[in-house]
């Protein structure tokens, strides 16, 4: 195959047709109203970049303990669920696909975002090193306490739960976030894990918390339906590993004989540079029995690229799909893109967020 062909071929994923190979990646925005519901302008950003092969919604807390910036939507209310089944609606309509993604932020957030003011939970009491976003704009993230050993099922509970509604809401399917030093990753990583218990210590126990929480999912969903985030070397959030080649590998083979649709990987750094440390993510997809989505900083030609080596199967383009709501088009036509406002990345109305011009204009 030559030139762009490779992107802009269907692609089967479990009962989905994807239209092509290219991938909205889940993007916090920070536009949902009071109750932190979906509303007509996020109805309208997603119709707008429909042409996506698939959407991956932006991160969608499970509950109220599991948020950690103001304004991000939830999955947990029935005011929530009725809010996102026009979203789904409206890009159905317009022949896309969407998967939500299901976050708990675990330590990344602020005692002003938390039921009753109480502290964030994470796996461990390590305050995060980085910042969250609340009313009165970005600050420093609260002071964790540890989950509790019989606390755990309830988070497995509010994972399900948030399943059950994301199929109520008329979603394809769900994306786990485990990645950028949230919830799951702050388990998985042994900077921010210290635990002594089965979910601490081993490889084998550090990642037993997103198994289980995929098993609880899988008890809803199909696995065909059920996609998850990895971002393996970090430090998103002050979570890294000392040794993450073998913690992600065997991750990524308890995840494939799970036989989830898809693995989602953040090659590098989040929103910087690719090559930040030596990693195999090959390995990661000789490992996993499913689609392989990489992610990070790739334009048209190492999309091609990538796709034309078998190197990957879908590729996520996250913030070029902000400033492009006719992204697909753009790489079909290889034109150029708009340049991003980031003044109005987080929080706002319409404007750097659903006024973005499309070719045609």
């Amino acid at each position: 195959m030559t030139d762009a062909a490779s992107l802009f071929q269907p692609y089967k994923l479990g009962d989905l047709t994807l239209r092509n190979r290219i991938v909205m990646a889940p993007l916090t925005r920070n536009r949902a109203s009071s109750g932190d519901i979906p509303n007509d302008l996020m109805v309208e950003y997603y119709r707008q970049r429909a042409s996506a092969g698939l959407i991956v919604s932006e991160a969608s807390q499970i509950s109220h303990q599991g948020q950690g910036y103001i304004h991000t939507p939830g999955i947990y209310t029935e005011a929530q669920v009725a809010g996102w089944r026009r979203v789904t609606d409206a890009v159905h309509d317009a022949g896309g696909s969407i998967f939500i993604q299901l976050w708990h932020v675990g330590r990344v957030s602020h005692v002003s975002l938390q039921p009753d003011g109480a502290a964030p939970v994470a796996p461990s009491a390590i305050r995060a090193n980085t910042r969250t976003f609340i009313a009165s704009g970005f600050v420093e993230t609260s002071e964790p306490r540890a989950l509790e050993l019989n606390e755990i099922p309830g988070i497995f509970a509010d994972y399900a739960r948030a399943a059950a509604n994301a199929k109520a809401a008329g979603f394809d399917g769900v994306e786990i976030h485990a990645a950028n030093g949230y919830l799951l990753d702050q388990f998985l990583k042994d900077s921010s894990n210290h635990r002594t218990d089965a979910y601490g210590g081993s490889i084998e126990n550090r990642c037993r918390l997103t198994l289980e929480v995929a098993d609880a999912i899988l008890k809803i969903l199909p696995p065909e339906q059920v996609g998850i985030r990895l971002s393996p070397l970090g430090p998103t959030n002050d979570a890294l590993d000392s040794n993450p080649q073998p913690l992600f590998e065997h991750l990524v083979r308890g995840l494939s004989a799970r036989r989830l649709a898809y693995i989602h990987v953040i090659e590098g750094i989040a929103g910087g540079p690719r090559d930040v440390a030596p990693f195999d993510y090959a390995a990661l997809r000789k490992a996993f029995s499913g689609a392989f989505m990489a992610n990070n900083g790739y334009d048209r030609a190492l999309a091609i690229k990538t796709l034309d080596a078998g190197a990957a199967d879908l590729i996520a383009f996250g913030r070029a799909f902000i400033a492009n709501p006719d992204l697909v088009e753009r790489l079909r036509r290889n034109a150029p893109l708009n340049d991003l406002d980031q003044k109005s990345l987080f929080g706002g109305g319409a404007q750097g967020y659903t006024d973005y011009p499309a070719l045609a204009e």
